[in-house]
């Protein structure tokens, strides 16, 4: 662990905040995750001041001083903020926390710093950093949290059972700073947040989520999942994803358990990408296995149509975690219908037309499905999964081939709807869908290429067929 961040604190917020601070002889300090990452030397944009007394106050002072443009004041919950450059400063009163049993909503009231300190979640995020000339930098850390830093431990100020109960989806932020951090989560903790699992049904999909998708960017994202699924946190909100657990066998045969193969692929692709919904790709991709395995006595082990399927169930998970429904939603659908496809190439013989189809499917995301793709390769036998990644380098090849020949990513016929009415002195009808999708079908399948003239000459022929007549102009 860093310790060195003198440096950072001649920032102008810091100076700033200490003058005035000592001015008026008050209690402020630099609280939570900022003081955190500060040490860790990890990048953080988010200030928040703990102040004993009124926040609101000392929030304008510092921002005229400053001269920021805008400080914001929040008076119902005692807040104030303002943008300075690339920082964000939050400034609030300290408190003190009561909760009940059926809500997460805290009863507020005014209290001291260490009132303040005793209702933060972990260790780790209750150190604070005066901002008094006096002790300008010192660290206020009652329940060593600079000790948990050093070992990599995530523990709670106060006794775990009444925290997390307290505040449930204090339980998934556990596991996210866990993953994050790569830190070890106190075994009374993790005890504890099993024992309270049933609790985090009063916290609202949105948060759950929130600190979910968190886990899911982390570098190493299995690590979180397998902390939900060890303390029973996963089950709660995605089922789904949890009866994918569990090797079968019969006759002798069996299949891999597929909840630990979708968090290798998850962390597969999670070497090549930052974009979190090419990550719930990889969490998705084999979401149906359960509802679609079957058993067979002569090939073994089956998950025939999983991909249609999971992508059938994609809308109805996401709405029910209370993800986007909207393009980044299709965009996940697109990628778990289509994640066997490019296997399938791999297989067999890869002809041009089965090439120019999944081209034309996969549009502008060919790539990233091929990163999924790849990601899918889990085999523990080496020699398998060099031949695989062989056969994807051919198919790959093949893909830039046959795009830049037949350019079909995304395209549309040569000839137009519009075209086909002026030609044949129609109106709008169901003979122009068909005209066009014949020509497409002829076009992928490589029966005419994609240029204008062949298409022309193959509306003409059609038009024919369905007793449509070419009108004079």
């Amino acid at each position: 662990m860093k310790t060195n961040y003198a440096e950072y604190l001649k920032h102008p917020v810091f100076k700033v905040a200490k003058e005035i601070v000592t001015k008026n002889n008050q209690e402020a300090y630099v609280i939570g995750g900022f003081v955190r990452d500060l040490i860790l030397e990890r990048p953080s944009k988010d200030i928040d001041i703990v102040v004993v007394g009124n926040g609101l106050d000392l929030a304008k002072e510092i921002g005229e001083k400053l001269r920021v443009k805008k400080v914001s004041y929040f008076k119902n919950f005692g807040t104030a903020q303002f943008r300075y450059k690339d920082l964000e400063v939050e400034f609030v009163g300290a408190r003190k926390e009561s909760y009940s049993r059926d809500s997460r909503k805290p009863i507020v009231e005014d209290g001291s710093l260490s009132d303040d300190q005793n209702r933060r979640d972990f260790t780790i995020n209750a150190l604070a950093l005066s901002l008094h000339e006096d002790n300008f930098g010192d660290i206020i850390d009652p329940f060593n949290g600079l000790e948990d830093l050093e070992k990599g431990i995530i523990r709670t100020p106060l006794e775990p059972g009444q925290t997390y109960s307290d505040d449930p989806l204090r339980m998934m932020r556990a596991i996210r700073f866990a993953t994050q951090l790569d830190f070890t989560i106190e075994k009374a903790s993790l005890e504890a947040i099993q024992n309270n699992a049933e609790r985090l049904d009063i916290i609202s999909g949105e948060r759950i989520i929130d600190e979910l998708n968190k886990i899911i960017l982390a570098p190493v994202p299995s690590r979180g999942f397998k902390l939900l699924n060890a303390t029973s946190l996963l089950e709660r909100f995605f089922p789904e994803l949890v009866k994918l657990k569990g090797v079968e066998t019969r006759d002798g045969k069996s299949h891999k358990d597929n909840f630990y193969h979708t968090l290798e692929v998850l962390d597969n692709i999670s070497e090549n990408t930052d974009d979190l919904w090419l990550r719930w790709s990889a969490i998705m991709h084999d979401i149906a296995k359960a509802p679609t395995k079957r058993f067979d006595k002569r090939v073994g082990w089956t998950f025939h149509g999983h991909e249609e399927i999971g992508a059938r169930m994609t809308p109805k998970i996401f709405r029910r975690l209370k993800l986007p429904l909207d393009a980044k939603m299709k965009y996940v659908q697109k990628m778990v219908r289509l994640h066997l496809r490019p296997i399938a190439l791999v297989k067999g013989d890869v002809t041009d037309s089965a090439v120019r189809r999944l081209l034309n499917d996969a549009g502008d995301d060919m790539e990233d499905l091929m990163t999924l793709c790849n990601a899918d390769i889990t085999s523990k036998n080496e020699f398998k999964v060099k031949k695989y990644k062989r056969n994807f380098e051919l198919v790959n090849e093949k893909l830039k081939a046959v795009e830049e020949k037949d350019k079909v990513r995304n395209f549309q016929p040569p000839v137009s709807g519009e075209l086909i009415m002026q030609t044949f002195g129609i109106g709008p009808c169901q003979e122009i869908g068909t005209i066009k999708s014949e020509i497409k079908e002829a076009i992928l399948d490589g029966k005419i290429p994609n240029e204008y003239d062949a298409a022309y000459q193959m509306m003409l022929s059609l038009g024919s067929s369905l007793g449509l007549e070419v009108k004079n102009n």
